[in-house]
């Protein structure tokens, strides 16, 4: 396993433990810069002289570089669902899963922030002074050159916004899409991770999703779709089974049992369900 050539702030570094001094381990990357791991986060017997180990690298208070064998919630160039912890004139200040809090500046903010409050945030670097920080405004970040992208193919989604159309979302860390309500039987929550599928690159940039891949075979049929939008209604739980009385079927699904027999099937075959013992539960 080869070491980083030079040291990256803001993400996962391989480097070598090279000293041992009383303030902790002293790591290199293969261009020779160093840099400190604290006797906190030393592990003598995992971590013996020489052997390449796995880093986050970041400033500390002084902002000089400093290893961790923690992660943060996001790196360089992801997003992620922070809670703000202090609040100054300068700017606001969110737990990221680190000793030190991470700084966002009050012209990284497109609303005075609030303590305790969540907020979606890019963790940036500033080139000029090697800093980490944070920023609400996202939109100048995101990709809108779609070439090569095309239907079906399938990426990491994290939720942004709750809209009147549906939920904003951020495809790939890197481009703007939208998931439509109206095609949506699953409980969704705000920096909810999900897998989506691409359904149409739009020539504004943007990319409408799907959470099942386009095509006939994974089109909803009405009883699929209206047995998961009552149980989308229902907190996603409703005491029904295979062995349900035909007639209570019949009032709160509008399905014969037959039909409603084959259509838990065909859900829980596309794991979009699962079936327990006295009731059927979204996924």
């Amino acid at each position: 396993m080869s070491k980083n050539l030079t040291i990256n702030i803001g993400e996962i570094n391989k480097l070598e433990v090279m000293r041992d001094t009383d303030y902790g381990y002293f790591l290199e990357a293969s261009d020779s810069s160093e840099v400190l791991l604290p006797n906190i986060y030393v592990m003598e017997d995992e971590m013996p002289m020489g052997s390449i180990i796995d880093v986050f690298v970041y400033t500390d208070s002084e902002d000089r570089p400093v290893a961790t064998t923690k992660m943060p919630y996001a790196m360089l160039g992801e997003y992620g669902y922070f809670t703000v912890v202090d609040y100054k004139s300068y700017g606001g200040f969110v737990n990221w899963g680190l000793p030190k809090d991470l700084f966002v500046p009050l012209s990284q903010q497109k609303e005075h922030f609030t303590i305790g409050k969540k907020y979606i945030l890019r963790v940036c670097l500033d080139e000029q002074t090697g800093r980490l920080y944070a920023t609400q405004k996202i939109g100048k970040y995101f990709n809108r050159h779609l070439n090569g992208i095309h239907q079906n193919m399938q990426f990491d989604m994290i939720v942004l916004a709750k809209t009147p159309l549906g939920y904003k979302v951020i495809v790939d860390k890197q481009y703007e899409g939208m998931l439509f309500a109206n095609e949506i039987f699953e409980n969704i929550s705000l920096s909810q991770k999900l897998k989506g599928f691409i359904k149409n690159a739009r020539e504004d940039g943007k990319l409408d999703m799907s959470l099942q891949p386009i095509g006939i075979k994974a089109k909803l049929t009405e009883a699929e779709g209206k047995v998961l939008q009552i149980l989308k209604e229902a907190d996603g739980e409703l005491a029904f089974t295979y062995k349900s009385n035909a007639d209570d079927i019949q009032k709160s699904f509008g399905l014969s049992k037959k039909n409603f027999k084959r259509t838990l099937t065909a859900l829980i075959e596309n794991k979009q369900i699962e079936l327990l013992d006295s009731s059927i539960k979204l996924i």
